[in-house]
């Protein structure tokens, strides 16, 4: 069997740390090589004024964070995430893969398009439980008067306060969000491997087009449902006291109906696609690191296993 054969025969013949190894690292490299595009994001979809909302593009948006705040600040939270991620991704891809190796019966073709996007939304259902906590943290960490001096005193103060429940506030939210684009997004690396790389062997190149292309489409199309997220990550009860700091909010929000009538109110139509040039740079490069890396290491780790067995 030739090396190619091997690499796209991996479901059913590698042991599943390959793809809690694989998914870890390329989690990593998808949430935190592109953070302080992240970050912009983050404060541009918030309802809190921020001086980033007159840059004219994300990247002004970091040299504005940077130019105020210290050459630091638009990294803050990345530990926060680059730690929900590694277990997350890792859940992640397994469950995609072993998802798609029981609707698919292990075998690849344009005409299974259906079942990849199935085994994309249960991959990030199992994937959202883990990183949502994450993601509250990291948005409180962005927002331009946060206080909290590290990603654990928030996480600490948070549950404090407002309970573990402040954690999942979101989480329905995150899930009808990610459901469109974990489909959207596995459907479309699939369908643009099908014609990049036709033969399904390990392509570099295909695998960071196919990554980058899905990525991007994915997010555009569920930005509004990202700046609900975001609102909701980012309100804190009228006055919490945490360590000494008092911190002072506009409204808090019980649901999903309450912050997209409060992002009507405040901003109209165009306060649902707030951030996303920035959410869409963002992804493209994440998304597309993310496969490439995932894709490399499953080879590599496959192809170690191989070298093992025949020994």
């Amino acid at each position: 069997m030739s090396c190619e054969d091997e690499y796209e025969s991996l479901p059913p013949t590698a042991t599943v740390w390959v793809h809690l190894a694989a998914g870890a690292v390329a989690g990593v490299a998808e949430h935190c090589v592109m953070f302080p595009l992240d970050s912009v994001k983050t404060r541009l979809q918030s309802l809190c004024p921020c001086p980033e909302t007159a840059c004219k593009t994300p990247v002004h948006g970091v040299a504005s964070i940077i130019k105020r705040e210290g050459w630091l600040r638009p990294l803050r939270g990345v530990n926060a995430i680059a730690a929900g991620s590694m277990p997350a991704h890792a859940l992640y891809f397994s469950v995609y893969e072993k998802t798609k190796q029981v609707l698919t019966g292990n075998t690849v073709g344009h005409g299974n398009t259906l079942a990849y996007g199935v085994s994309g939304i249960v991959a990030t259902m199992c994937h959202d439980l883990v990183m949502n906590p994450a993601e509250v943290v990291k948005q409180r960490m962005q927002m331009m008067y946060s206080p909290y001096g590290s990603s654990v005193e928030c996480a600490r103060c948070i549950y404090k306060v407002e309970g573990v429940s402040a954690f999942y506030r979101s989480y329905s939210t995150q899930l009808i969000m990610n459901v469109p684009f974990q489909a959207v997004h596995f459907m479309g690396y699939e369908f643009w491997q099908h014609f990049l790389n036709p033969e399904h062997k390990y392509d570099p190149t295909s695998h960071l087009i196919s990554g980058g292309m899905a990525g991007g489409l994915a997010a555009a199309v569920t930005t509004p449902l990202d700046c609900v997220k975001t609102v909701l990550n980012t309100q804190q009860t009228p006055e919490i006291q945490c360590r000494s700091v008092l911190l002072k909010a506009t409204s808090s929000y019980r649901g999903i109906t309450e912050a997209v009538v409060s992002i009507y109110n405040h901003r109209g139509m165009a306060g649902f696609t707030a951030g996303i040039q920035a959410r869409v740079l963002y992804q493209v490069p994440a998304t597309a690191l993310s496969w490439s890396v995932y894709e490399f290491f499953k080879f590599l780790l496959s192809s170690k296993g191989d070298a093992v067995a025949l020994v």
